[in-house]
């Protein structure tokens, strides 16, 4: 019989209890000890073993792996018995990749890993590229990622190359292209990045395809980029009032700003100077934080500003005290 809190419990009442704390047990183990996955298997779903394709835009996927934090995809040609050549060796965080690929023989594999410890490499699969039509095909495009905002006004556009183009037509336009006679970039190089200096702060679109003497591609999709290079507007802090003395945890609060995608909170020690502690500038994403440091008597100061998605930094608000009980 065990008795627990007080508790006298029977033996069938023991055994649940022993079976909740093991449980327990484990499960707190499991976030503090990174577990060893090298006895799990990776199994690749698509592109299936000896698949064929005449789309030279190839989407890889696999199952996940319990406990992975990401996959290694290799990709070689014709296969890892005879390498010919390595397409790729790369690290993804998901268990999704895209590669666009010439015509002709390959193998892929994947292998799950942790910080720790990693599975296997999976057993491979054969894919084959068969030659088609330039005009059936459509470039991807690399950076910048879709919906991307920044406040740096020279951008350099990148895509992939597409098996037989000699160019690539590159459009970037501010009304989604609605109308093509009237576009900020409409033109074709041979190369397969372009960099621009945006004019203003706005929203962009932009898009690719591929040409050569005969034919073109598809165009790609549409990607959106946000130029914002004006700061926000600044913070008024709330609480506690300057100079008011108050008890640990100091609920340090300021007003909302629309803009902010996350605040930056400076706080100095009493020479209204020295960062309080390599913490500070902190980040925040609300217009709170609990201060819980410093000693009795002890004269404390801060400031916040605000920064936005793009990363402009609004100016400070003024700085402001409080004194420790």
């Amino acid at each position: 019989m065990l008795i627990l809190a007080g508790m006298k419990l029977k033996p069938v009442q023991c055994h649940f209890y022993v079976y909740v704390i093991l449980l327990f047990c484990l499960s707190a183990c499991k976030d503090f000890i990174e577990p060893n996955i090298s006895k799990r298997q990776v199994t690749l779903r698509a592109p299936s073993d000896k698949y064929q394709s005449n789309n030279y835009n190839v989407n890889f996927w696999w199952d996940e792996t319990e406990d992975a934090l990401s996959y290694r995809l290799q990709v070689v040609t014709p296969g890892f018995d005879t390498v010919g050549g390595l397409i790729a060796d790369t690290l993804v965080k998901g268990n999704r990749f895209t590669l666009t690929l010439d015509p002709g023989e390959y193998q892929w594999r994947v292998r799950a890993e942790n910080g720790s410890s990693q599975t296997a490499f999976s057993t491979p699969n054969r894919l084959t590229i068969i030659p088609s039509t330039l005009s059936a095909q459509i470039v991807t495009l690399g950076a910048p990622s879709n919906n991307t905002v920044t406040n740096q006004a020279n951008v350099t556009f990148k895509w992939g190359t597409l098996f037989n183009a000699t160019g690539y037509h590159i459009q970037v336009d501010t009304n989604n292209f609605a109308d093509t006679g009237h576009l900020l970039i409409d033109l074709t190089i041979p190369g397969q990045q372009y960099t621009y200096k945006f004019p203003k702060d706005q929203n962009y679109q932009w898009r690719v395809r591929a040409e050569n003497a005969t034919e073109q591609s598809k165009w790609s999709t549409v990607n959106n980029i946000g130029f914002d290079a004006t700061p926000p507007a600044g913070v008024t802090l709330s609480s506690p009032q300057d100079n008011a003395v108050v008890a640990k945890p100091v609920n340090l609060q300021w007003t909302k700003s629309a803009a902010a995608s996350n605040y930056k909170l400076y706080v100095y020690k009493s020479d209204s100077a020295t960062l309080y502690s390599s913490a500070f500038p902190a980040l925040v994403n609300t217009n709170t934080y609990s201060f819980n440091l410093g000693a009795s008597g002890e004269r404390i100061y801060w400031k916040v500003s605000v920064l936005d998605a793009a990363g402009n930094e609004s100016v400070a608000s003024p700085l402001q005290s409080f004194v420790l009980q």
